[in-house]
């Protein structure tokens, strides 16, 4: 078995595991009750399944340039996905979007009532 043969295989299995992974993050989507929680499966399951499969490309790429680009993709994932993530929820809840009924605690909400300078635009 060649080292290509050995790529070609492991690049399979990693996008096996990146779909299934992006298949966890839309069933999610689907039947996660609330937007907070429907956000963090598709923030995390589904930044982790692209991930796998830019990484399944880096490895059968046929030159650095694309592997290179590849790699970058899989860095921009991983800086901006959470950062955009965590906003859109911060946005979402100051527009008032409920917590599903099931939620135990509500931090936001918490802070709000203490006047706590995160939640009104003021420094931290």
């Amino acid at each position: 078995m060649s080292i290509d043969d050995v790529c070609a295989v492991l690049a399979g299995l990693l996008m096996l595991t990146g779909s299934a992974f992006t298949l966890v993050a839309a069933i999610g989507l689907l039947r996660l009750p609330d937007l907070y929680t429907r956000m963090h499966a598709a923030s995390k399951a589904g930044s982790v399944g692209v991930g796998l499969i830019l990484l399944a490309l880096a490895l059968v790429a046929d030159g650095w340039p694309e592997a290179l680009r590849a790699l970058a993709a899989i860095l921009f994932f991983l800086l901006t996905t959470p950062i955009s993530a965590h906003l859109l929820a911060k946005a979402a809840h100051g527009a008032g979007y409920a917590l599903w009924k099931g939620s135990v605690r509500d931090d936001m909400s918490a802070s709000r009532a203490r006047g706590g300078a995160a939640d009104n635009g003021g420094p931290v």
